[in-house]
């Protein structure tokens, strides 16, 4: 934030927070090996620690308790930065926001023509309404928005999926695509070794 026609007197107070995760449905290694990649890269041109800190941050931040397992698979969360000064943050979080466009249209690309049925759209629902069990409950923002007097409540839920779906005691057959995709979300992976 800086002072209306005082932009030379330097930032008066600065937020820094952000962060991508990616929450597929089905799990492909060399997706979320180059979405991590992608991220990592974006992270050491402004610090070396970057990526490590913030991917373990995300692990932590994007947990679905209740369900023991994370959103998806991963990525950079930050928030309330003050390492560095805000001029170099800034230029951190607009490269950490273009790497992610980076990262994730060529993943859309690769996989938008990828042929489904009926099984792999329930389980994406599945997973959708798992999305939303974290926003709803969990996250932060969402809560602050939901706080806030004279709140748009409609611009806070947009980040929810137009659908989803639940089913009691959903349990995956075991070796199947479900089953690995619940299991990376179970457990922390070093993608980018």
């Amino acid at each position: 934030v800086y002072r209306k026609g005082a932009r030379e007197a330097g930032p008066v107070m600065a937020w820094f927070g952000g962060g991508a995760d990616l929450t597929p449905a089905y799990l492909f290694d060399d997706d979320v090996t180059y979405f991590h990649q992608m991220l990592k890269h974006a992270c050491d041109a402004h610090d070396p620690h970057y990526y490590a800190r913030f991917k373990q941050w995300c692990d932590r931040y994007f947990a679905i308790p209740h369900r023991n397992e994370t959103r998806g698979v991963g990525g950079i969360f930050f928030d309330d930065l003050e390492d560095k000064a805000p001029e170099q943050l800034f230029r951190f979080v607009y490269d950490a926001g273009n790497a992610f466009i980076r990262a994730y249209v060529p993943l859309v690309a690769r996989r938008m023509a990828t042929p489904y049925g009926a099984r792999q759209r329930e389980w994406q629902l599945v997973r959708r309404g798992h999305y939303a069990e974290f926003n709803l409950v969990y996250d932060r923002g969402t809560k602050f928005g939901l706080m806030t007097p004279g709140a748009r409540i409609e611009s806070i839920l947009m980040s929810l999926p137009l659908t989803a779906r639940w089913e009691y005691m959903n349990q995956p057959e075991p070796g199947s695509p479900e089953a690995r995709l619940l299991d990376a979300v179970r457990t922390t992976t070093d993608w980018v070794k």
